[in-house]
């Protein structure tokens, strides 16, 4: 050995320490953390680890739902759905109950015009391409800047649209292959014989009328009627099981004259058939032009986290493809 080492061991040890930091600190290294542990479910980026997250955290906003009922009240019938300006004066609105607290897992974009018409969409890309893309809306009333976006940034997709109130799509559509126009409406019955007008239809009758088994989004703007008839294809889905017939649902939501004891059972069976609320949006302008009045209507986006929609399970065949659903 040298004689510096000999006479300065110090040195030596100083040199061993560094040379086995930088070794240690370049060289591969596979955690042995396991897979529930912090670090492995931070890094797992996979679809169904996005959706069970997000899962996690809406639970978390159910049982606070729970809580803010009983910090107000003993039950659904003492909340107030707009309470009014007086003492005491509780710190919140009948949306504070219901946040769209559940995580787009893919991008979340506004589709169509800012302000009035344009919606909030989640993962509008895993449409681009679908071969058997099908979407359905209803009350348009003119105004398409949303359906007209979706034609031109999908490839395949087809829109059938419904308004009672219209003879067509309005003006930002050209009709084309993938555009289907009816003057009907979207109803919790059916009344379309000769001799009925409006004629309106249930969206199992739609759906066997147009042959389709599956709708990827389907948009409704009813004017109040989104309650009678959500129940009405809605409820058959929870009895039987079987997970609903679209991907995703995007609906404004008119409270007029509603109560909390009525609402919350509403909300909780979309809840219970897999929709899970990612984005809201009050409608402000309507406030707007009804100075004094509540804020009563409120667009909500969903996305169904039940069977095996395009939007929570990845096509077989596809990269990443794990068949988990």
């Amino acid at each position: 050995m040298p004689v510096v080492w000999q006479r300065h061991p110090r040195y030596f040890l100083i040199v061993a320490l560094v040379l086995t930091t930088t070794f240690f600190l370049l060289s591969p290294y596979e955690s042995p953390l396991s897979t529930d542990s912090y670090a492995a479910y931070i890094r797992d980026s996979t679809l169904p680890a996005r959706l069970e997250r997000a899962e996690r955290v809406y639970q978390k906003v159910i049982a606070g739902r729970k809580n803010l009922i009983h910090r107000y009240g003993t039950s659904s019938r003492d909340i107030v759905m707009f309470p009014p300006d007086k003492d005491p004066w509780p710190a919140y609105t009948a949306w504070s109950f219901f946040p769209p607290s559940f995580d787009c897992p893919h991008e979340l974009e506004r589709i169509g015009a800012l302000g009035d018409g344009g919606k909030w969409a989640c993962g509008i890309s895993r449409l681009e391409h679908k071969p058997d893309c099908i979407i359905y809306t209803f009350g348009m009333n003119y105004e398409t800047t949303f359906e007209a976006e979706l034609l031109e940034r999908t490839r395949h997709c087809q829109v059938w649209g419904y308004d009672y109130r219209s003879n067509s799509f309005g003006s930002h559509i050209k009709p084309n292959y993938r555009t289907h126009f009816f003057s009907w409406g979207l109803a919790n019955f059916d009344s379309h014989e000769p001799h009925n007008n409006p004629k309106l239809y249930t969206l199992k009758t739609l759906l066997e009328i147009n042959k389709h088994d599956h709708i990827d989004l389907l948009k409704i703007d009813i004017e109040g009627w989104e309650f009678e008839t959500l129940s009405q294809i809605i409820q058959p889905y929870i009895l039987s099981g079987e997970p609903l017939p679209f991907g995703q649902l995007i609906v404004e939501i008119h409270a007029w004259d509603k109560k909390f004891e009525d609402f919350l059972p509403w909300w909780e069976m979309l809840e219970q058939a897999g929709l899970r609320p990612f984005m809201n949006e009050i409608n402000l302008v309507y406030q707007n032009y009804n100075r004094g009045k509540g804020t009563d209507l409120a667009e909500y986006s969903f996305i169904n986290v039940k069977g095996n929609n395009i939007f929570i399970s990845d096509p077989q065949g596809a990269p990443g493809y794990s068949g988990v659903t």
